[in-house]
């Protein structure tokens, strides 16, 4: 298993980086908060997790081992992928989803794009006792337990999609018609604008 990487930042795209090292320009995909660490020409710290397909070698990169440890556990419950997976830690931290899991909160779950409340029911009882407890109390129930839009909510919503599987260019046509519809110019939540994309998109 790759754990981390420790390089040099060749390129950072949409939905992922190339990282250098030992003059080989390994290809990660990433969440948007650790895309938004990485800064070309610059040294960089990635955790890592390798997914091995058939027909693929596919390396996941993380900001810390937190999130890879939490994004391999995630794909032990039963639907779940390395894209959903992905996409889920891109949306909540890691004590974000222990929260959320600990309190059978399903609406915070369906907030990924692609998950359902069958699926979110299936994760909270295959993995409430496994994901340990958050480091931090964290906001009350009744808060959306969601990440912080950063480094914007446009780029994060991209990569979601890109990373669901739809091109760059009808996920920029989803996330345009979205920023169009925003009201007084208030800057969307994530998963909120997640949603409304994917929904843009299901009916073209």
């Amino acid at each position: 298993m790759i754990a981390h990487l420790n390089g040099t930042v060749a390129g950072v795209g949409l939905d992922g980086a190339v990282i250098e090292v030992g003059g080989v320009g390994l290809r990660v995909q990433c969440t948007p908060d650790t895309l938004a660490r990485l800064k070309p020409g610059e040294q960089a710290l990635v955790a890592t997790s390798l997914v091995v397909r058939e027909d693929s070698l596919t390396l996941f990169g993380f900001a810390n081992d937190d999130e890879r440890n939490v994004f391999e556990l995630l794909q032990t419950a039963s639907g779940v992928g390395p894209r959903l997976a992905l996409a889920m830690v891109a949306v909540h931290s890691p004590d974000a989803l222990r929260r959320a899991v600990a309190a059978e909160d399903v609406r915070a779950l369906t907030m990924v794009p692609g998950i359902g409340n069958k699926v979110a029911q299936r994760i909270i009882l295959e993995l409430k006792d496994r994901l340990g407890a958050p480091s931090d109390p964290g906001p009350g129930l009744g808060a959306a337990p969601s990440r912080r839009a950063a480094p914007s909510w446009r780029d994060q919503v991209m990569t979601g999609l890109v990373n669901l599987g739809w091109s760059a260019r009808d996920a920029d046509a989803a996330v345009a018609a979205v920023e169009a519809e925003a009201t007084d110019g208030q800057a969307p939540d994530v998963a909120t604008a997640l949603r409304a994309a994917l929904r843009k998109l299901s009916k073209s």
